[in-house]
């Protein structure tokens, strides 16, 4: 199936999470892996497993990660009590140094993740649902032709105890998707391009470069873009997702991330020359906000 425009892509490969179910799961041929990267998250992540181990008792999936980054919060023992394998981010891959936020961790969690589809899940979500999980793992099985699957979803934002719908993912919805439109409008119909729930084919994720830190979900996104083109790409409607909101200040460095992330792309590409970048300065305090890329996983080993 070729697509001519975004419109199209949306209107063919866009589907809502109930066309799938556990059963959907449970008759498949190949392995799944489940993988929560995971920083201090100790409110929201035994419930999160627990859910999960519920699709792994009943033959859902075959294997559930979590990938601590070190946290102080009890993350780690938490996690491994409700039921996950759990792994330092720092004992994975520990040739390439110092761990670089979770672009890294989600790289290095492919050296312990086994499956032939791997589905990388947020550890901060309330009121998380296995359908999460299911919805975005739906697409790799029914369709061959489609390697890479990304969440998307409303994020009400509560302020006072009142909901604002769509007051969330203030960064996807002013700097990710007009960026996409304007400089990569191929993608334009990706409707949340920053959602941390994706699911892939292993075979595609050993291929890809993974940027380190904030950036790797716009970064992957470019990637498999050119990898497999909008023929191989689908997203899956969740309904609602919540989970703990920054202050605009703090969201900052994700949005610098993603724009520079962008630049380096275009530069890479000769569509922008002698980018120089400056830093990022909030108030008086000047951030580092570093992109590097750790190489696809198939070089790696």
């Amino acid at each position: 199936m070729s697509f001519d425009s975004p419109g199209l892509w949306q209107q063919g490969r866009s589907f809502h999470h109930s066309r799938y179910d556990e059963e959907t799961l449970a008759a498949r041929e190949c392995t799944i892996s489940l993988c929560l990267p995971a920083l201090e998250c100790a409110e929201t992540v035994g419930a999160i497993v627990e859910t999960l181990v519920g699709l792994r008792e009943r033959g859902a999936i075959d294997q559930l990660v979590v990938i601590d980054g070190d946290s102080r919060d009890g993350t780690a023992k938490i996690a491994a009590a409700a039921g996950a394998d759990v792994f330092s981010e720092s004992e994975l891959m520990s040739d390439y140094g110092q761990v670089a936020g979770k672009g890294d961790a989600m790289w290095r969690a492919l050296s312990v993740l086994h499956g032939d589809l791997i589905c990388f899940l947020d550890a901060d979500s309330h009121d998380f649902k296995a359908h999460y999980a299911i919805g975005v793992l739906g697409p790799l099985l029914e369709f061959e032709e489609i390697d890479f699957v990304k969440a998307f979803y409303r994020r009400p934002f509560t302020q006072g105890g009142v909901d604002v719908v769509d007051g969330g993912g203030r960064v996807n919805h002013l700097m990710a998707r007009p960026a996409l439109a304007i400089l990569y409008p191929a993608l334009a119909g990706i409707r949340q391009p920053l959602a941390g729930e994706i699911a892939a084919r292993r075979s595609l994720l050993e291929r890809l470069p993974f940027t380190t830190g904030y950036g790797v979900e716009i970064a992957m996104l470019l990637d498999v873009y050119d990898e497999v083109g909008l023929e191989g790409m689908a997203q899956v409607d969740l309904d609602v997702h919540r989970n703990s909101h920054q202050a605009l200040l703090d969201l900052s460095p994700m949005a610098y991330a993603v724009l520079k992330v962008l630049a380096l792309r275009l530069e890479r590409e000769g569509r922008l020359s002698d980018l120089d970048a400056a830093p990022l300065w909030i108030g008086d305090r000047e951030f580092e906000v570093p992109i590097a890329e750790r190489p696809p996983m198939v070089s790696a080993r």
